[in-house]
Order: C-alpha cells, then structure tokens, then sequence
C-alpha cells in the first residue's frame, strides 16, 4: 500500500532531482534509496544479496587468501 508523504528540500536539491532524476520519478528514487536503510530485511535474504554481488565476494576471497598466511606461522596455542 503507498502512503503519500510531503518532505521540505532545498531548492538546489530538488532542481537537481527534477533534473537528473525526472519529475515523475522522484518519489520511486527516493523509495528506493531510503528502503536499506529504513525496512529490515531478514538474515537470509541479506546473506543472499552479498553472496549475489560478485565483485564483493572476489574481494572477500582474495582478503581471506592473503590473511591466511598471517597465521600460518605462529605457534598453537
């Protein structure tokens, strides 16, 4: 259900929205860009969105394979 919500911007702000984003599609970007950080999501589902995005994960792998080696020297404990 959409609930309608009047907000007060700056002048240079909302030009660049009208602008940039369009008059007829400001309230779906604003959506859009408020929901991660205003609407829960659950533990699975935000696991999945990490897992999906592919250039985090290659980045998380090469930082798991280089500290590997920061560990592998030291003695059991």
């Amino acid at each position: 259900m959409l609930k309608k919500l009047t907000i007060t911007v700056d002048e240079d702000v909302y030009e660049g929205l009208h602008a940039v984003i369009g008059p007829r599609r400001i309230s779906r970007f604003l959506n859009d860009l408020a929901r991660q950080h205003v609407v829960a999501k659950t533990l699975a589902e935000s696991y999945a969105a990490m897992a999906a995005d592919e250039a985090r994960e290659t980045e998380a792998i090469a930082w798991s394979e280089a500290v590997i080696g920061d560990v592998a020297d030291e003695p059991a404990r």
